[in-house]
């Protein structure tokens, strides 16, 4: 396999715990640095991580294995500091959205490659200069969600590929919550500029729509905001009142380049729904693909006048947050594009702010981008082992 490739963590919030554990474990990666506004959670992430490298070391190669897990891990005082470690290959990008261009943007000045939580930015112009700075200085990046690279959305990317549903010809897309306000303390961000369902929720469901259908080229939309104010419903906040600066409803269809038309609904305004998460509908059959926001769940099938179960047969089994800086860092290895990249987080990013364009203007206007359909991912039951260690996905792959 060769030597991991060495990352450093910048935002030690929330999601950072589900990466910490998933790197640790993943032999491919090696976590050497971690940094945060708070360095008292930098200083808690780094005594996290290190325990959990010793613990997966243990795992899999005992004593040996432990040895080469711990290197112990750093904690930076900036993310330029950490960016300037000769110990760094690559940037885990975990800081909040509103900085995620220009986080990414200086890792690349300073020759690292990148990974990033979704969204890979605020706009349109900051994902071309992210994409301009990497191809500039020959470096990589990615960007989340990972979760359509696991057995749920890839075994139902399979049986479309395989023709099990005939063609293609449309799907749904359902998201429909009562908003955040109810479980979250501080939940103004969610109902800001560069907040609202479509771009929070909209990311996972877009993505697994790529892989499943291929890019999108045109959208119609339509969105509406019910409520001027929210209340806080939870916390020491409580009963404490926000205003809504965005759309809280949105709807719209999406015109893939195959021909299929998804039907899309993303809302903060639906108090219970017994929707389908994604179904694909096909010449002769129907699919139903588990919550994108997972990397498992159920795909079942219909034809023949009857629903039946597939079994996984797609995707990274046993994945987890991190998955797809691993598989790019494989890619980096064997030669071959990364499958959570740039290019579709830019498509991405253009379907959805195109679809609000269009949901303002009330008509239907084309998207500016394309990217390439990510390259299938085989099943396996071990991911990323050790040389002799399981059975697992090559590097080729």
């Amino acid at each position: 396999m060769g030597e991991p490739l060495r990352i450093g963590l910048v935002g030690a919030g929330t999601i950072s715990r589900a990466y910490l554990d998933t790197l640790a474990r993943l032999p491919g990666l090696r976590l050497t640095a971690v940094t945060d506004l708070n360095r008292a959670r930098a200083e808690a992430a780094a005594i996290t991580a290190e325990a959990a490298a010793k613990t997966a070391g243990a795992a899999t190669m005992g004593a040996e294995g432990v040895a080469k897990n711990t290197g112990g891990v750093a904690v930076a005082a900036s993310a330029d500091e950490l960016m300037a470690r000769e110990d760094v290959d690559a940037v885990l990008n975990l800081t909040i959205p509103a900085a995620h261009a220009e986080v990414a943007l200086a890792a690349l000045a300073a020759g690292r490659h990148v990974y990033g939580e979704k969204p890979l930015s605020g706009t349109r112009e900051e994902a071309d200069a992210i994409l301009n700075a990497a191809e500039l200085a020959g470096l990589r990046v990615g960007c989340a969600p990972d979760t359509v690279l696991g057995p749920g959305t890839q075994t139902a990317r399979r049986a479309v590929d395989d023709g099990l549903i005939g063609t293609p010809v449309a799907a749904t897309a359902f998201m429909a919550t009562a908003g955040p306000e109810a479980w979250h303390p501080d939940p103004e961000f969610y109902y800001r500029p560069g907040g609202g369902p479509l771009l929070d929720m909209g990311p996972y469901y877009l993505s697994a729509l790529v892989h499943l259908l291929g890019p999108v080229v045109r959208v119609t939309g339509a969105a509406s905001r019910p409520r001027a104010r929210r209340s806080i419903g939870s916390g020491p906040r409580a009963g404490e009142r926000f205003a809504v600066e965005v759309d809280t409803h949105v709807t719209g269809v999406l015109e893939h380049r195959g021909g299929a038309l998804t039907t899309l609904l993303m809302s903060f305004d639906v108090h219970a729904a017994r929707l389908p998460r994604i179904e694909v509908h096909g010449s002769e059959g129907t699919l139903s693909v588990p919550d994108p926001n997972t990397f498992d769940g159920p795909v079942e099938l219909w034809r023949d006048g009857a629903w039946e179960p597939l079994a996984p047969s797609a995707g990274y089994a046993g994945s987890a947050r991190g998955y797809g800086l691993a598989d790019m860092a494989r890619a980096l290895r064997a030669g071959r594009p990364h499958r959570a990249s740039a290019e579709l987080a830019r498509h991405v990013l253009d379907v959805m702010l195109t679809l609000l364009d269009a949901a303002r203007e009330r008509t239907s206007l084309p998207v500016g981008t394309t990217c390439s359909r990510p390259e299938p991912v085989p099943f396996a039951n071990e991911i990323f082992t050790l040389a002799g260690h399981g059975q697992g996905v090559s590097d080729t792959s």
